[in-house]
């Protein structure tokens, strides 16, 4: 079986961890490495690995194309990528655009659109739930340092007002809160994507900064069901990831979006969480 050739469209933090995990695994091939920058890949690979503009990214032979670079990236390239590899988008906040995510939806005809789960429990449970219909909410709520915020639009510097309680910075639904928290809420966007009979518009996202949060982020995951004999179904997990303050994502991070990353490709067209 020939390893699997992995395309990889920014080279920050996490790009570089994806580009280190890819050289060293046994069964997955390095095709490309993007950067907007070029000059954060000079001397670091040869020429033949470096993609200079991603139009050009068809001439790579990539199995997997993997976006962790900017939301504005699969707007632009997505159907792109689609047309020629799987694509992995590493910040589905993009896909809160609704004009995106049709487009993304369209191009995956021939090849997968893949979402990585995150920080999100439970994803491919409250998938099938969506699948059968039977997924009556979902609420995702967030809780961090307020330095680890990275915020826009009318929620820009509200974090850093935040002193000594928690404050509510969001709570309603997820396609308005990607806009205004586009680094820190890709967790919520998948769970949109998962639960796709509610969509963006009806799973709810909660963003909180809470000082006293200085070594965790908190992802706490709500949901219901069907009615059984007469009473709600009903699941809440609570996820503790460890985190520094001002660290935009948690230390386990990395590892899970390398995890989703072999998972990802080879399932065919369409929409799937890995």
């Amino acid at each position: 079986m020939s390893p699997k050739r992995i395309g990889i469209v920014g080279y920050g933090h996490l790009g570089q961890y994806l580009t280190n995990a890819v050289l060293d695994h046994p069964n997955l091939e390095l095709a490309f490495v993007w950067n907007r920058s070029l000059q954060a890949l000079e001397g670091k690979f040869d020429d033949q690995y470096i993609c200079q503009n991603l139009e050009q990214c068809t001439q790579f032979s990539a199995d997997l194309i993997v976006e962790v670079a900017h939301p504005i990236i699969s707007k632009q390239y997505g159907p792109l990528f689609l047309s020629t590899a799987d694509y992995l988008v590493g910040s589905p906040t993009a896909l809160a655009d609704q004009q995106v995510e049709d487009s993304l939806r369209s191009a995956a005809i021939n090849h997968g659109l893949y979402v990585p789960a995150g920080a999100f429990w439970g994803g491919e449970d409250i998938l099938k739930m969506a699948d059968r219909g039977s997924l009556k909410g979902l609420k995702v709520t967030m809780k961090k340092h307020p330095s680890c915020f990275k915020l826009e639009g009318n929620l820009k510097g509200v974090n850093a007002r935040v002193a000594t309680e928690a404050v509510t910075l969001y709570d309603g639904p997820v396609r308005g809160l990607c806009p205004l928290a586009p680094n820190n809420v890709n967790t919520m966007a998948g769970a949109a994507m998962a639960a796709h009979n509610l969509g963006f518009d009806k799973v709810r996202g909660c963003l909180i900064a809470d000082p006293s949060l200085r070594d965790w982020h908190i992802v706490e995951v709500e949901v219901l069901g069907p009615k059984v004999a007469g009473r709600d179904f009903q699941v809440h997990t609570v996820r503790r990831n460890p985190a520094d303050p001002g660290a935009v994502t948690g230390t386990a991070t990395n590892a899970s979006f390398l995890s989703s990353l072999v998972r990802a490709g080879g399932k065919g067209p369409g929409v799937h969480l890995c």
